[in-house]
């Protein structure tokens, strides 16, 4: 039974007739306390509710009764829909718990699909074993974040995975593709910020001879080499608002045209998509189109940073050591859980490589380690166990980190943003965000 919580009787009858004629029992209620007798009388396989009641603008009663129902049901998925200047306060429910979003107004087809997602994931599952190649670690953080993976792999559901730059997200899609019934079709990923603007269509889409100056020859693009497997669209927060439109039309048609070609041809993918930026702060500012967002974002997934796992240090340790033939001391590895990783996974990595080849021998000690760490390009400063420095926040870390690569390589912002283990448009975002000028 699906729960339609709102006020709102228009938006409960609209609700209402197009779950049923999609096949779905439905119940639809005015209010909160209708909402919590319906909960208790029995858990619903899914809740779809409005954020306001009766004429409330600040969500209030909206995450009361998120959180209400999420402590009487938790594996009860929740679906919120709000308009589109209270997004913020939508992300805020997910926060605590929600599935997923939509603003006002929704379409009933794209409604339809994320109940059909929402629950086919929350239905229960037998405990299958999750292929994780080249994911290590067994933190809570990432056993969760790995759980969710093998519940979402077998469905053909388009994934957002977020996170900061050096978590391993490329890793996580793969290992989504890898447990898919995709497994044996191919994985191309595309990293779309290192695509101009004005090669995109021929990179993504692929031309046909005499297309362009210099067109010799076909050339197939990455959605038609992708067909029957997945596609990796990674740093989609850099891509702009015209090829954003481009990239829309096929995910929404599953169609394109080759430059030069005005057959459509067909495409048969599973779409993942990657971002370390703001995207629905990109939508407030009009630079990330919303109806994207939408498409690519049926499930989201974050990557925790390396500070939110720091009991998975060790295991990371010994694995990069493997192909070293080094081996690090007690303390070396205390020194190493220690310190503040903003370049994440790959950063541990390099002062890991870099420790092996300073040590005089095979053993690895803390000295080695901390030279290690002091000639990284972002400046290194041992934490308390398990947290980052005394008294900085993340914040703080990053923006004295982008300060320092900047020093260290005056007029180079390649090189800049290189030794921070980001991409160059990374790099232009944070010394806005930290009002540094080129």
């Amino acid at each position: 039974m699906i729960l339609i919580v709102d006020d709102d009787k228009a938006v409960r009858l609209s609700l209402s007739v197009s779950l049923r004629h999609s096949g779905y029992e439905v119940m639809a209620v005015e209010g909160a306390d209708e909402a919590l007798a319906a909960v208790r009388a029995r858990c619903p396989d899914l809740v779809i509710m409005d954020m306001n009641f009766g004429g409330g603008t600040d969500g209030a009663d909206g995450l009361a009764l998120l959180q209400r129902v999420k402590v009487l049901c938790p594996g009860t998925p929740v679906i919120l829909i709000t308009a589109w200047g209270s997004i913020p306060l939508a992300v805020e429910g997910v926060k605590l718990g929600a599935f997923d979003f939509m603003t006002k107004p929704w379409n009933p087809r794209l409604l339809v699909q994320r109940v059909a997602t929402a629950l086919e994931i929350a239905s229960p599952t037998e405990k299958s074993s999750f292929e994780r190649p080249g994911i290590i670690g067994r933190s809570t953080a990432l056993t969760d974040l790995l759980d969710m993976a093998a519940r979402i792999a077998p469905t053909d559901a388009s994934v957002l995975i977020t996170g900061e730059n050096g978590t391993g997200k490329e890793l996580l899609a793969r290992a989504i593709h890898e447990n898919s019934t995709r497994r044996k079709g191919p994985f191309v990923a595309v990293n779309l910020g290192g695509i101009p603007q004005s090669l995109f269509e021929s990179e993504m889409f692929g031309h046909v001879r005499g297309a362009f100056t210099g067109a010799v020859g076909e050339r197939k693009g990455r959605f038609e080499l992708a067909d029957g497997g997945t596609i990796f669209l990674d740093e989609i927060g850099e891509l702009d608002i015209n090829s954003q439109v481009k990239l829309l039309r096929v995910l929404q048609e599953h169609t394109f045209e080759p430059l030069g070609d005005s057959r459509p041809r067909r495409t048969d993918i599973r779409v993942i998509c990657a971002t370390n930026a703001d995207l629905p702060a990109m939508m407030a500012e009009r630079t990330f189109r919303e109806d994207l967002y939408y498409r690519i974002n049926t499930i989201t997934m974050r990557l925790p940073s390396l500070a939110e796992r720091r009991d998975d240090i060790p295991l990371l340790v010994r694995h990069f050591a493997v192909g070293l033939s080094a081996e690090f001391s007690p303390e070396a590895m205390e020194v190493l859980r220690r310190l503040p990783y903003p370049g994440n996974i790959r950063q541990l990595k390099s002062i890991v490589s870099r420790a092996a080849y300073i040590a005089a021998g095979p053993s690895v000690s803390a000295d080695d380690v901390r030279r290690a760490a002091d000639s990284e390009p972002i400046r290194q400063s041992e934490a308390p166990s398990g947290s980052i420095p005394e008294k900085r926040t993340l914040e703080e870390i990053e923006r004295d980190a982008v300060a320092d690569a900047l020093r260290r390589h005056p007029g180079n912002l390649s090189a800049a943003a290189a030794s921070l283990g980001i991409t160059r448009q990374s790099l232009y975002r944070r010394m806005e965000k930290f009002g540094f000028e080129p």
